[in-house]
């Protein structure tokens, strides 16, 4: 059984997400975005994680690029329509910081203005992982 049949059961936001990207009515970029919508604040998510909740569980680096390509007013946290990007992480609790390494920053920033804690660079994920349900 797969993590997305376990929440399912629990979550039918992201039930109705994963049932809308399997039945063709929703692009895997959109299902990423609706998932990452649904994190709460203060949590996170590995990119695994997000990608098997939408019904794709071998295409978390689909997730990460997904997330690199929201366009600016999506990416922009003090947006009204911002896709909280930040609350993704590799899912070991690390930022992925290859590419732009401002943007590592940038999101460590974002994560502990939320109360997300990184000792030693990491997040805790037995505390701050988002357990839909």
């Amino acid at each position: 059984m797969d993590l997305r049949q376990v929440v399912s059961g629990f979550d039918p936001g992201i039930a109705a997400i994963s049932e809308a990207r399997a039945s063709g009515q929703m692009g895997f970029r959109a299902a990423a975005y609706a998932v990452v919508r649904r994190i709460p604040e203060g949590q996170v998510l590995g990119y695994g994680q997000v990608a098997a909740l939408m019904g794709a569980p071998r295409a978390a680096r689909q997730v990460g690029y997904a997330l690199a390509a929201l366009p600016p007013d999506r990416a922009d946290p003090l947006s009204a329509d911002a896709v909280p990007w930040w609350r993704v992480i590799r899912s070991d609790g690390s930022i992925a910081r290859q590419g732009d390494p401002a943007r590592g920053d940038h999101q460590q920033a974002l994560l502990e203005a939320e109360g997300v804690a990184l000792p030693a660079g990491r997040v805790p994920m037995e505390r701050f992982q988002w357990r839909p349900g």
